[in-house]
């Protein structure tokens, strides 16, 4: 757009939702500049960012002066505010529902179980904290549930989870499934069928898809190398 300055992300990128938004703009080439907001070290919970944004949390877009929280809100706003494939976020509304649906069940579906996993297995390990065998257990089979409800609803019909093209839906849902990778667990190891789609997703994103997971590859690294 004529005149618009690039926006302004405030991201952590082991933070899952902040990888979507950081590949969603790269792989539209939405002009943007990003600043860093270390999550643990607290950056978060500065005077500058908390007004910034009160709820202390990542990320946050500053489009020309409009400031927008939640990284649902973000996409949607990016998908109709600058000129994206409509396959992203559909503008025919049954197609657009569908999208609507799928990030509506994510927040308490996938990002919560596959996020416990990673909070069990890397965050609280990193911190000192050994792992709780009971809630990594519970996490584990809450995902499995999950899992399950991905391939024999939202992927029972489509190549993708909201049609026959990657959405915004896929950008989340991959973001927080490659989350566990960190610790070297691939959690669609033994699912061809989620396997697959992962693959489509990677395909589509390109080269924005590993940019944005260096720091979950690295981490693997470092964690796998010690075991």
């Amino acid at each position: 757009m004529a005149g618009r300055q690039a926006v302004k992300t405030y991201l952590d990128l082991l933070s899952q939702p902040c990888r979507a938004v950081l590949i969603f703009l790269k792989h539209n080439k939405i002009p943007h500049t990003v600043e860093l907001v270390p999550l643990r070290k607290g950056q978060h919970k500065t005077p500058e960012f908390t007004k910034l944004n009160p709820m202390q949390k990542v990320p946050v877009l500053d489009d020309n002066g409009f400031v927008l929280t939640e990284s649902d809100a973000i996409l949607k706003y990016l998908a109709t505010t600058y000129s994206v494939p409509d396959h992203w976020y559909p503008k025919l509304p049954e197609k657009r529902a569908r999208v609507d649906e799928y990030t509506a069940w994510h927040h308490a579906n996938t990002r919560l179980h596959a996020s416990t996993v990673f909070l069990q297995e890397v965050i609280f390990p990193m911190m000192g904290q050994p792992a709780n065998p009971a809630k990594l257990k519970k996490a584990l089979a809450d995902l499995d549930g999950t899992l399950d409800m991905l391939e024999n609803m939202f992927l029972k019909r489509h190549a993708f989870l909201c049609g026959d093209d990657v959405s915004l839906a896929d950008l989340l849902a991959v973001c927080e499934l490659m989350q566990p990778m960190c610790s070297g667990r691939d959690v669609l190891k033994d699912r061809p069928k989620l396997l697959s789609w992962r693959s489509r997703v990677q395909s589509a994103l390109s080269d924005s898809f590993d940019d944005a997971h260096s720091v979950v590859y690295q981490i693997r690294q470092k964690l796998t190398a010690k075991l």
